[in-house]
């Protein structure tokens, strides 16, 4: 890698010397179609830039990142991650596209001399230490944003994009790349709060690579209100995408699988009250469950710089408040003793549900079912309840009424 990026040193000032004497830099937007890692879902930007004198091509990436960074996954949790610009061969570059099965279409971009210049200073400008790395955030600043916006800085005048039509939210351009895989769709929808809901901006639906294509490719440089050009000269296919599909995911589907847990939750309750018992171990299960999934959400609602992750509505149900309520449940159910706690549980969700068709956020396929799910427990101990105390009733009457037959029996 050292030797790499001495090589690469000495090839810009050398690039950089030649460009200003042969005119011969062309640059391009790189799109590559997503491929079949969930990293890799929503596809990539890049830009090449080629010094077609010299047959010197190398590709500029703002989408580097390394899991050997220390406290990774933390960092990912709190949404502190910093990605960076880094620089690669062309051929290298195709070549790990190729292995992903990705196509790569490139856009010629309709740069004067200067600005194709000034976009390759400020790119090499970008890879020194003290600015190659970028806070990270996956809707507002990412690889894709990166690029257009190094381009817009370098453009004489101002970019015009056309107006596209149907705007769409977040979450919609969302899904449509994680249709074939719906456990990675849920977990977006579980995560992601009600600002992925509102109506994007043409610039803002610009974070997903193939709509900034789409965006570029009508653009034009206004310099003057009468000098007007084309922001994109040519369009080519440089990697055709593999014939193999990106592979969807085998498991069941979200929808499926909750709806069977909550029939199962149902088959529970049903035995509950055919054998007239509580098992309590059940409801340990479902509220660590409940429980840990609550504590995800308060921490990324709270903690997390995660985009729209602090809008989540979810944090009405899912919160720590059930491993608050196991140790009142435990001694309640073997004492078979009456607690309020099962009361406000069933308040909690009943509320929800009624309320979830009003309320402005996508919760996708699973949240219903499973909260439909969480409420068959306390429904289940209310129903036992009640049917307790109608027995305690009939054997407070049933004395009585055996004390009034003997008293008029006397009588007689």
């Amino acid at each position: 890698m050292r030797r790499f990026l001495a090589f690469f040193i000495a090839f810009v000032a050398i690039f950089t010397a030649r460009a200003q004497q042969l005119d011969s830099i062309r640059i391009s937007l790189l799109t590559c179609s997503p491929g079949p890692k969930v990293y890799s879902l929503y596809g990539h930007t890049a830009i090449r830039c080629q010094n077609l004198t010299r047959n010197e091509d190398v590709v500029f990436n703002y989408g580097v990142f390394s899991f050997d960074q220390p406290h990774f996954v933390w960092h990912f949790v709190l949404g502190q991650c910093d990605y960076m610009v880094d620089a690669m061969p062309w051929k290298a570059f195709v070549r790990e596209y190729q292995s992903r099965g990705s196509s790569v279409t490139g856009q010629v971009l309709n740069l004067t001399s200067q600005e194709s210049l000034a976009l390759f200073v400020r790119l090499v400008g970008n890879l020194q230490p003290d600015q190659r790395e970028y806070r990270y955030n996956f809707l507002y600043n990412n690889c894709t944003t990166k690029v257009r916006d190094v381009i817009e800085g370098i453009v004489e005048g101002h970019i015009e994009y056309p107006h596209l039509e149907p705007r769409n939210t977040y979450r919609q351009i969302l899904h449509k790349y994680t249709a074939n895989h719906p456990w990675a769709q849920e977990g977006n929808d579980f995560l992601l709060g009600e600002n992925v809901d509102t109506v994007l901006s043409a610039r803002a639906e610009m974070f997903a690579p193939e709509y900034l294509m789409n965006y570029m490719a009508g653009a034009v440089v206004r310099v003057s209100k009468t000098e007007v050009r084309p922001l994109v000269s040519l369009t080519e296919m440089l990697v055709n995408k593999s014939e193999h599909p990106v592979p969807s995911d085998s498991y069941p589907s979200p929808l499926l699988a909750c709806g069977s847990f909550l029939l199962f939750c149902l088959f529970v309750m049903l035995l509950e009250r055919w054998f007239k018992i509580m098992w309590w171990g059940w409801d340990v299960l479902l509220m660590l469950a409940h429980g840990i999934a609550g504590l995800l959400i308060t921490f990324m609602f709270f903690f997390s710089e995660h985009p729209a992750v602090n809008s989540n509505w979810l944090i009405w149900i899912f919160n720590p408040y059930p491993l608050i309520g196991i140790p009142i449940v435990i001694k309640a159910a073997r004492k078979h003793q009456y607690t309020p706690w099962h009361v406000i549980n069933f308040v909690i969700l009943t509320l929800f549900i009624l309320f979830s068709p009003w309320i402005p956020q996508d919760f996708g396929d699973m949240v219903v079912p499973l909260a439909l799910s969480l409420l068959t427990r306390p429904i289940s101990y209310l129903l036992s309840y009640r049917v307790r105390e109608r027995a305690k009733n009939v054997q407070v009457a049933m004395p009585s009424k055996q004390v009034n037959k003997k008293k008029g029996k006397k009588n007689k």
